[in-house]
């Protein structure tokens, strides 16, 4: 194509799986990545080769002093020397338009996933949501000792100390205004006079209690008499306490609460660098692909587990009553990036107008965004960025 000359199945899969609806002709993008690499090319030889001077006087200056103690202020006078450090530049601001919330103001947790492997990409995808009583019972926060092995399909009395860890964990992230929710037998709604709904606790003496901070009431699914869902927001992150007196563990608990759901890992990076051996054009399609996937939001697996048959695929968005009687909408995937590879490495899958072989990190960058335009045309079931970004994790980029 042009001066390029691409890997066949690269090539077929950019023109028969990633160009399709993105509005993007075949010609403009191999003439785009043959741009990039006629422009950049020499530049990041130039960088590399800059990058290798500075590598080889590192390594020249320890071998003079080998032997000799550690002089902190002459190995920082020599790294300015050299040009590694450099002096501090004055106060600035960077401002960034359509920042998802994820990356913007929430903190929370972040995977790391190799994309190649479609299962686990789906699993750190699917990860915004966990449950606290599997992850207690399954894991030595809660000590096996006193009759509370982990034994069988369900052990009452180590389901019990999951029950009182996670009580406590509300006590500290949504307290109720006058006990503990290890009080409680009875979550419900009420009218405010404005309209709204507020969370009423009803305690094991008969009285009631609400939220010491009602505004943590963030919406609710109904179901009956009593709500089957709750959902609080603590420092941007939702809990969901789920309640089903029928159920097993809901039976066991004083007001029916059969699990509580966190949000978890909010953002994963879905790697196409240091997690995944991708050394070929045919291992690097299978990254591509998957990464197509989870921008159409249709990527689906289906694997042997247990002696069973498993199918994954996306989780849908949660949706939820406000308490104002809206509708709420709360994201039930991670906010994904895409980690490419580093500017040191070249690559076969595509060779420049003299067959040389090609920085993977520009293949990465034009494929990968590609297909994220899939993404920001929103016509899949469901959508990563809300504000219409790309997220790209650029490594080996360190220094000022």
């Amino acid at each position: 194509m042009g001066g390029l000359q691409i890997a066949a199945i690269l090539h077929d899969f950019v023109e028969n799986e990633a160009l399709a609806g993105t509005g993007v002709t075949s010609d403009a993008f191999w003439q785009g990545l043959e741009k990039i690499v006629d422009e950049l090319g020499p530049q990041n030889d130039a960088l590399l080769a800059k990058r290798q001077e500075l590598h080889d006087k590192i390594d020249g200056w320890h071998i003079q002093h080998r032997g000799q103690p550690h002089d902190p202020a002459a190995y920082r006078a020599f790294l300015r020397e050299i040009g590694y450090l450099l002096a501090e530049g004055g106060e600035f601001k960077v401002t960034t338009e359509n920042v998802d919330p994820e990356i913007a103001v929430i903190a929370g947790p972040q995977l790391v996933v190799p994309v190649n492997n479609a299962r686990y990409a789906l699993n750190a995808a699917n990860a915004r949501w966990g449950s606290l009583f599997d992850a207690l019972y399954g894991s030595d926060a809660i000590p096996e000792d006193e009759g509370c092995e982990k034994t069988g399909k369900y052990n009452p009395r180590r389901g019990a100390r999951v029950m009182a860890y996670a009580d406590g964990f509300l006590d500290q992230a949504a307290p109720l205004a006058k006990a503990g929710h290890d009080m409680v037998t009875r979550y419900a709604l009420a009218d405010g006079a404005d309209g709204r709904k507020s969370l009423v606790a009803t305690l094991k003496d008969g009285s009631e209690t609400g939220l010491a901070r009602p505004e943590q009431f963030a919406g609710y699914i109904n179901n009956g008499d009593e709500p089957s869902t709750i959902l609080l927001r603590n420092n941007n992150l939702h809990i969901e306490i789920r309640i089903a007196r029928g159920l097993p563990v809901g039976a066991d608990h004083p007001a029916g609460v059969h699990d509580i759901q966190l949000e978890s890992a909010i953002t994963t990076i879905q790697d196409c660098e240091d997690s995944v051996t991708a050394v070929d054009a045919d291992d690097k399609v299978i990254v591509y692909r998957n990464w197509l996937g989870l921008m159409k939001g249709n990527l689906e697996d289906t694997f042997l587990k247990g002696g069973s048959m498993v199918h994954r695929s996306l989780n849908h968005d949660r949706e939820y009553t406000a308490p104002d009687g809206g509708k709420l909408v709360v994201p039930g995937r991670s906010l994904m990036l895409v980690r490419i590879a580093s500017q040191l490495v070249d690559t076969d899958m595509v060779l420049d107008r003299n067959g040389r072989e090609m920085p993977e990190a520009f293949v990465d960058a034009m494929v990968t965004s590609l297909i994220a335009i899939h993404d920001l045309k929103g016509r899949g079931p469901m959508h990563n960025s809300k504000t219409g970004s790309v997220y790209i994790v650029k490594p080996k980029m360190h220094g000022p």
